[in-house]
């Protein structure tokens, strides 16, 4: 996890109550982040960034007010520099274009688990660390690589993005990693199946792997969460 002086401040920005509260809930369980508010207009988010600091918008995209990308393109023009994770139901390519020159470094597709606003916010603060040290062409690759996540077509045959989230959570809460059984432990999957998903994380960059020895027989492999990666799976 990166480390910072203080947390990532997030204003939620969110129509329906409920799942307003639910994504106040999952930022605050998310280690250097920090829901300083929740907004349920476009107007309301104005009204609350004139007297709050915020780092970082959670924005759906769809407000009673207005399109989440119309208020973003509103706060550049009044000098706002919060970064943006969309959140939005549709699948529209057009946007997501739209709001790369907005400030729009995620999206989320609803509906969304812990687990994968949990992924977005860790690879932002990573972003938002290598950014403070990017100088080169390499540093620059390497900022962009931390907000950059495999999708679903970049699964090997036999593998789901619903399981690889929960492998891929439970290997980033274990400092001291963990073994094939030991994920299939906390994940409810077999042995067989860990080690799949955990070898494909290994090829992606994502994780490393080391033998664990002290014990009799062939050494049992451990898995540990590469914090920080390049593109290359090289820990920086």
């Amino acid at each position: 996890m990166v480390t910072r002086e203080r947390p990532i401040r997030v204003l939620v920005v969110e129509d329906d109550p409920v799942a307003a509260d639910a994504h106040v809930l999952y930022v605050g369980r998310v280690p250097g982040f920090e829901a300083v508010g929740t907004a349920h207009s476009g107007a309301e988010a104005r009204r609350l960034l004139e007297r709050t600091p915020v780092d970082l918008l959670l924005l759906d995209l769809h407000l009673p007010d207005g399109h989440g990308l119309h208020l973003a393109r509103s706060l550049r023009a009044a000098g706002h520099r919060a970064d943006v994770i969309a959140v939005t139901s549709a699948r529209d390519l057009a946007v997501v274009r739209e709001g790369v020159s907005l400030g729009v470094v995620q999206y989320l597709l609803k509906p969304f688990t812990f687990a994968t606003l949990r992924d977005r916010l860790v690879r932002y603060a990573e972003f938002r660390a290598a950014a403070g040290e990017a100088g080169g062409q390499d540093e620059v690759d390497r900022t962009l690589a931390a907000l950059r996540a495999p999708g679903p077509a970049a699964l090997p045959k036999g593998l789901s993005a619903p399981t690889l989230e929960r492998v891929t959570g439970a290997l980033r809460e274990a400092e001291e990693g963990l073994t094939a059984a030991g994920v299939a432990e906390a994940v409810g999957i077999s042995r067989i199946t860990a080690r799949r998903y955990l070898e494909h994380l290994v090829d992606a960059g994502r994780a490393g792997r080391s033998p664990l020895y002290g014990q009799v027989g062939r050494p049992e492999l451990v898995y540990r969460w590469h914090r920080g990666t390049g593109p290359t799976g090289q820990v920086q």
